[in-house]
């Protein structure tokens, strides 16, 4: 048989299959020809991590009327152990009332992240613990969990279609814990996302909670190459909203650099502490 006859029939089997299950020709074109749905999130996880890199971020947290508040925070990240440790800080500049706060993560490849955050008015730095993933970061819509790259190997992905978004092909990823202690820390029982066939980034995600209802909707904007010879993007403007609330935060890069040399001493709880 043939090259060209082999890969004929091995779509059709696939085919026929995805016809069995009840799924849709573009979810069976991906099993006979495409990559899989973990294939696809270990390219996300991989086009998130850049070497180094430094931003000013405006952060505006809008509650469920429409009044909203903004902060304005500097991050910088660097990647260490050959790419599986992400290390990135957070410090805020404004306004008064959160000015100094710093937040230290550790986002591991295949194990819990270690998160510190240092309180200018106690002046004290609290290590948060992986069971705390789906706490508030700093009273927005985002969790700590949200911000990471989790595990991967804690959770089953499934390619359930085709579908554009924000104007580009997207595939649509359902991303299921594999246990309950996993969904409890971060507090949500499913997760969809929409990932971008050309630049593999989040276009758009949808959360659900505990009892399987719509909790969150992601959306991104201004995905920009920073790191061409590793083809790393990250997408500039991220909007939260709570479906149950109203409530929305968004994470606005006004600045950012693609910075391999960023400085290690960012990178410690003693520099978190630091004036």
């Amino acid at each position: 048989m043939s090259t060209v006859r082999i890969a004929r029939h091995a779509a059709a089997i696939g085919l026929v299959l995805a016809a069995s299950m009840g799924l849709g020709p573009d979810v069976s074109t991906a099993l006979a020809a495409g990559p899989s749905a973990r294939d696809i999130m270990d390219k996300v996880a991989a086009t998130r991590r850049l070497d180094g890199s430094e931003a000013l971020v405006k952060m505006t947290i809008e509650n469920g009327k429409g009044q909203a508040r903004t902060r304005e925070v500097t991050m910088a990240t660097k990647l260490y152990d050959n790419g599986k440790t992400e290390k990135r800080i957070y410090r805020f500049l404004s306004p008064a009332d959160v000015k100094g706060t710093g937040v230290l993560v550790f986002d591991y490849e295949s194990k819990a992240d270690d998160i510190w955050i240092f309180l200018p008015a106690l002046r004290k730095t609290r290590r948060i613990v992986s069971s705390e993933r789906s706490k508030s970061f700093m009273g927005s819509e985002f969790t700590y969990g949200d911000l990471n790259i989790p595990p991967l190997d804690d959770y089953t992905y499934t390619l359930v279609r085709e579908e554009p978004t924000g104007g580009e092909p997207c595939w649509v990823v359902d991303v299921l814990p594999k246990t309950g202690a996993t969904a409890k820390s971060e507090g949500y029982k499913k997760k969809s996302f929409w990932i971008s066939k050309k630049t593999f980034t989040v276009r758009k995600g949808l959360y659900y909670d505990l009892e399987g209802h719509p909790f969150k909707e992601l959306s991104t904007k201004d995905v920009k190459l920073l790191d061409k010879k590793k083809n790393r993007y990250r997408a500039l403007r991220m909007e939260m909203v709570n479906k149950k609330t109203g409530r929305r935060s968004v994470f606005e890069t006004k600045k950012v650099s693609f910075a391999p040399d960023t400085k290690d001493e960012f990178f410690t709880p003693r520099y978190l502490e630091r004036p």
